[in-house]
């Protein structure tokens, strides 16, 4: 029995000068770009708070996307966002999944893969990868987390 789907969303944060067209032209590609990978969905995020009179655009959250996948497509989707922000106007996409929470930012590959790894491991640690190693007791940990 599967484990079932798990509940992303991502926010894109644009630099100093996107405005609110550009951030939301940036999502929706990446949400193109997501629902090419074997997840289960991308949706907009809709917004908290919403005006009285205001147009039903308003009602998304501009950079925001909710992701339901499952377990196993973790990495590729944070591959995905990696090398996505990279030749973006995006100065951070903050990824949270439950509990946990990364923030990836146009730094240097090797930087954010350290990143990205740290966070699968601390994921499969605590059990709730689904993926490879989630089910280990206490034995080592497998080809996770590159020291340096």
């Amino acid at each position: 029995m599967s484990r079932g789907s798990e509940h992303m969303q991502l926010v894109l944060t644009g630099v100093p000068d996107s405005d609110r067209e550009e951030l939301d032209e940036l999502t929706r590609h990446l949400r193109e770009r997501l629902l090419e990978l074997d997840v289960d969905r991308v949706e907009p995020v809709r917004a908290d708070h919403v005006p009285a009179g205001a147009k039903p655009a308003d009602a998304i959250a501009v950079g925001a996307l909710a992701v339901t996948l499952a377990p196993l497509a973790l990495r590729s989707v944070l591959g995905l966002v990696q090398t996505w922000i990279e030749n973006r106007p995006v100065r951070t996409v903050s990824i949270t999944l439950g509990d946990d929470s990364l923030e990836l930012e146009a730094a240097s590959a090797a930087d954010q893969q350290r990143l990205i790894e740290a966070f699968l491991a601390a994921r499969t640690a605590t059990g709730e990868d689904g993926g490879r190693g989630a089910d280990d007791d206490s034995s080592g940990a497998p080809d996770v987390g590159p020291e340096g």
